[in-house]
């Protein structure tokens, strides 16, 4: 099967940041999970290789994998970065809900962004997520936290996850307020099948300027399509994917095989591009366990839907 040509030199604008970045967004999540070092590193290899520049990750991955602590997945990419000696990779990470950095208090964020510098093996981290809201820690009080991080070096752009709409525009109330640095990018749950971001959230970053880079892009391989009647999946995530498999997953995955196969892509390739043209959408973050899974994560950089197929998966997706 073929793909799309891919385009080496893509790059786009993270919000109102300097950084560029590719929009595909690697998810490191299985990085030191369902991934060993070894197939991490060529994942990554092949990533890079393919004009990818923009790494996920968070100082949590993977904890709940037994005999992990959690910081694995930040290991692993600065054990590459430095084998490779890589200095131009963009590599978010997030702070918030790793056991021993719970929270978004000012101490516990300035302990952990160290922590997290010290496994990636960097100076500065490029983007900087809360990982999720602490409703005990003032909202003036997070942008403050973060804003101080930026002035001093340790980190370039500040991100926001799992945050309410109300906690979110708080956020940038107090930094526009106090003159402070803003979140320039925004990570929600968001793909074919998670779509409740769409009335509220993504006007609020669209008129904010904000970069989304959805998580769970492909519903944790449901939109890959691997999950049919009758399909049994060898996967750590196959009773969550499994269960969208009703009336309107069967429609959604009906839209995308129509649609892969005139482009003559995979189905992954259609939804991530579908995601990817959402208005106000930067990057989707997707994550590949091996290098073989990453070619149809790739292809969707360069595939653009027509209207009409936009709005057939919009439709069947509803």
């Amino acid at each position: 099967m073929s793909t799309a040509p891919i385009d080496t030199t893509s790059r786009v604008t993270l919000g109102s940041s300097d950084l560029q970045v590719y929009p595909l967004n690697l998810g490191g999540n299985v990085f030191g999970w369902t991934a060993d070092e070894q197939q991490s590193f060529e994942v990554l290899d092949a990533y890079t290789a393919a004009g990818g520049n923009f790494v996920d990750t968070a100082d949590v991955y993977s904890v709940w994998a037994d005999g992990n602590a959690g910081g694995e997945s930040e290991a692993v990419i600065g054990r590459w970065l430095a084998a490779r000696g890589v200095t131009d990779l963009v590599v978010a990470t997030k702070v918030g809900m790793h056991p021993e950095f719970k929270g978004l208090t000012a101490e516990n964020v300035d302990r952990a962004v160290d922590a997290s510098l010290g496994r990636l093996g960097v100076g500065s981290v490029d983007l900087y997520y809360a990982h999720a809201d602490d409703a005990d820690v003032a909202i003036d009080d997070i942008a403050r936290t973060f804003s101080g991080l930026v002035d001093s070096g340790r980190i370039r752009a500040i991100g926001a996850s799992n945050f309410s709409d109300e906690r979110l525009q708080g956020w940038l109330d107090a930094a526009d307020r106090e003159g402070l640095h803003a979140p320039v990018a925004y990570q929600p749950k968001y793909n074919l099948v998670s779509r409740e971001i769409e009335p509220t959230t993504l006007p609020l970053t669209r008129a904010a300027g904000i970069a989304v880079l959805p998580y769970s892009s492909l519903a944790s391989g449901f939109l890959s399509g691997k999950y049919r009647d009758g399909a049994t999946v060898d996967s750590a995530r196959a009773e969550g994917a499994g269960k969208l498999l009703d009336d309107r997953g069967r429609a959604t995955l009906d839209a995308l095989d129509e649609i892969a196969a005139s482009h003559d892509v995979e189905v992954a390739s259609v939804a991530l591009a579908w995601l990817r043209q959402q208005d106000g959408v930067t990057a989707p973050i997707a994550s590949a366990r091996t290098a073989q899974q990453l070619p149809a994560l790739i292809a969707s950089v360069t595939l653009e839907l027509s209207d009409s197929e936009l709005t057939q998966l919009s439709a069947a997706s509803a």
